[in-house]
């Protein structure tokens, strides 16, 4: 089984919400940083949320203030609540994991060494 498997995705007319989950099993303790990565056809993979060790957050200035992520470590599951979806945030939803303890930015996919094979959101106007 996938060391990160994400659950949540759906389609929703625009202004909904989901949540998607990312069972973690026991690398949430260790992982130095988790993060939301999406890619939507025709277009590179972006770093849509972070959270660290210390807790600490980074969003995408394009989802700022619309999404949320957390973890639970006692469930070993990360979370990102998605609210005013948008259809630009169509796309495949990967959960990601670093055991990396020093990394350029949390945002970006390079130095991000667990991945989740996805779950799929469609937002329609």
């Amino acid at each position: 089984a996938q060391v990160l498997v994400e659950s949540g995705g759906g389609s929703v007319q625009a202004g909904g919400s989901l949540r998607l989950s990312c069972a973690a099993s026991g690398l949430m303790y260790s992982s130095y940083s988790m993060g939301w990565f999406r890619q939507a056809p025709g277009k590179e993979r972006e770093g849509v949320a972070s959270i660290d060790n210390y807790g600490a957050t980074r969003y995408a200035d394009s989802v700022t203030g619309r999404f949320t992520i957390s973890k639970d470590n006692a469930k070993n599951t990360l979370y990102l609540y998605m609210n005013n979806l948008k259809p630009e945030d169509t796309a495949m939803y990967y959960c990601a994991a670093t055991l990396f303890r020093r990394i350029a930015n949390p945002l970006l996919p390079y130095d991000y060494n667990f991945w989740g094979q996805g779950t799929q959101v469609t937002v329609s106007s």
